[in-house]
């Protein structure tokens, strides 16, 4: 089992930036493909980015490619994400997730996910 913790949410204004961090334990993600997802307030849960287990490959929503960056650093089991020119529609809860099919996670289809972290991007 893996444990997932997301960090960094907050309050920010438009055009500002946050950085997220999701932290796992229980088990390394070295050989997981690891993602987020977000969910507006009277949305679905939707895609963010997901990035491959050496991080080799990474894919993002449209809405967020150029200003969003998927990163990881196995040795600390720690994901990220870097958001930069945020807006008020990035504004939801953010999801850490995690599981060793690529393609699955991206669709959102994994076991492991975290409790999310709050990000308020106001105008």
């Amino acid at each position: 089992q893996v444990q997932l913790v997301e960090s960094g949410g907050g309050l920010v204004q438009a055009g500002g930036s946050l950085r997220l961090s999701c932290a796992a334990s229980g088990r390394t993600i070295s050989t997981y493909a690891m993602g987020w997802f977000r969910q507006a307030p009277g949305k679905v849960r939707e895609f963010v980015a997901v990035i491959s287990w050496s991080g080799d490959n990474t894919y993002y929503a449209d809405s967020v490619k150029g200003r969003f960056t998927i990163s990881r650093d196995n040795a600390k089991n720690t994901v990220y994400l870097q958001m930069n020119s945020l807006q008020p529609e990035d504004t939801g809860v953010y999801y850490c997730a995690g599981g060793p099919k690529l393609g699955r996670l991206r669709v959102g289809v994994t076991s492991y996910w975290g409790q999310g972290t709050q990000v308020t991007v106001s105008s």
